[in-house]
């Protein structure tokens, strides 16, 4: 078993069916989600809010119509209270992804997930298994990967 943590970026591709890596990151999820230890798929807190207002923003554009955006926000909140184990946003976090931002010229929220998902890679070593921070932002996997992070974007997989 291998831990997962999944930024925002990544979390809405498996609501918004029509985009790259889509099929790829709901098979993981799927597949991930089977294991009877650790919970294996780790997302920020923020997450929620994240989400859900990408995928409003993508009805406003007209990627998604109403109907399509009403339920994969719908699947999403279920997925979010049943199936994701969510990392906590405390002061050391929000501390920690303050020295982020600065070293690594992040916007807020992606200095928070990329703390978050440090905090979670320490788990996984503390437990001994594999450790891959999921995002399709190309800018927070380079910040991800300074910091000592296995990382894959869903867009690399068709």
């Amino acid at each position: 078993m291998a831990l997962y943590f999944l930024d925002s970026s990544a979390i809405v591709k498996r609501y918004n069916k029509n985009e790259v890596g889509s099929a790829w990151l709901s098979d993981l999820i799927v597949l991930s989600s089977d294991s009877q230890d650790l919970p294996s798929i780790r997302i920020a807190l923020i997450s929620g809010a994240e989400v859900v207002a990408a995928l409003t923003k993508r009805q406003r554009m007209g990627d998604l119509s109403a109907t399509e955006a009403a339920l994969a926000i719908g699947e999403f909140k279920d997925d979010f209270q049943n199936l994701y184990d969510t990392v906590q946003i405390d002061r050391e976090v929000i501390e920690h992804a303050m020295g982020l931002a600065q070293r690594h010229g992040l916007r807020g929220y992606d200095a928070v997930q990329l703390a978050s998902a440090i905090e979670v890679g320490s788990l996984a070593r503390q437990f001994q298994l594999p450790f891959v921070f999921i995002s399709a932002d190309d800018k927070l996997n380079a910040a991800a990967a300074e910091e000592g992070l296995q990382t894959d974007n869903p867009n690399f997989h068709r």
